[in-house]
């Protein structure tokens, strides 16, 4: 009877044992950052590959290479994925290790065109949703967990925004926001004038969340670059004249899916 107890005993704590020796594994780094690039069809092909071309320069720069070998361990985790509605959701590049120039060339080096995502609306819960979940089992352990995401709307399907956020942040991830505030393409339709506003009351969380909003295009590539930087090593922006930073009071984090109905209303009677 002992030894059948000690044999079941063995058996139970074989999953355990398992489980902390991959995480005993696990690449130790100073954060893991998942990349969310907005792809819905309010987005131009023009703004696409701008957005490509911003994070492929951002990644190489001598500032965000700077700040990657000045961490603590001095070096990162990194993934890259495209989203647009709430089940369009495409991995570009998979969780990486970044720790030299030679690392972030590559991982730059494959963000490139894989053709659209086909779907209808904007989902920025659905993006929270399944980031987050890509978190777990990545190989990798950071001292902190950022999702970076972008978008030039409001999220108008998937479930609300703001319980996708809270569940996220609860799981010790941080959400940092950039939206596109510009007028092009089908998002002129869609354009909201306090986008910012927008991602800063209904998007972001987490211990130093914050909001870099892009006003133009032109400026695209230095706002992502100011981004990373701020993001791997932990800091807080420092705000420039023309952001607006102060939480509103009642934001309408409902937006969104307001105007989806409003326009689909229309649509339909058209």
């Amino acid at each position: 009877m002992r030894q059948l107890l000690l044999a079941l005993a063995l058996v139970l704590a074989a999953p355990a044992a398992a489980q902390a020796q991959a995480q005993a594994q696990d690449i130790e780094v100073d954060v893991e950052l998942m990349l969310m690039v907005d792809l819905s069809r309010s987005m131009s092909p023009r703004e696409i590959e701008i957005q490509r071309q911003g994070y492929r320069a951002a990644l190489t720069s001598p500032e965000v290479l700077a700040a990657i070998g000045g961490g603590m361990l001095g070096r990162i985790a990194v993934s890259y994925v495209e989203w647009s509605g709430s089940a369009s959701q495409r991995t570009v590049v998979p969780w990486t290790l970044i720790e030299s120039r030679e690392d972030a060339a590559r991982v730059a080096s494959r963000i490139v065109p894989m053709g659209g995502l086909e779907t209808v609306g904007t989902s920025i819960s659905g993006a929270l949703f399944v980031g987050a979940a890509r978190f777990r089992d990545n190989g990798f352990q950071g001292l902190r967990r950022v999702i970076d995401i972008s978008g030039d709307g409001p999220n108008n399907n998937g479930g609300p925004v703001t319980a996708a956020r809270d569940a996220v942040t609860a799981k010790g991830i941080t959400i940092n926001g950039l939206p596109l505030m510009t007028r092009e393409g089908l998002g002129s339709a869609w354009h909201l004038e306090d986008l910012d506003q927008y991602y800063l009351n209904c998007v972001v969380g987490g211990p130093g969340a914050f909001v870099i909003p892009v006003l133009d295009w032109a400026s695209f590539a230095d706002a992502v670059r100011r981004k990373l930087v701020l993001e791997i090593a932990g800091l807080p922006p420092q705000p420039d004249p023309g952001e607006r930073i102060v939480p509103a009071t009642g934001y309408d984090c409902l937006i969104g899916e307001k105007l989806w109905e409003r326009y689909r209303n229309y649509w339909e009677n058209l």
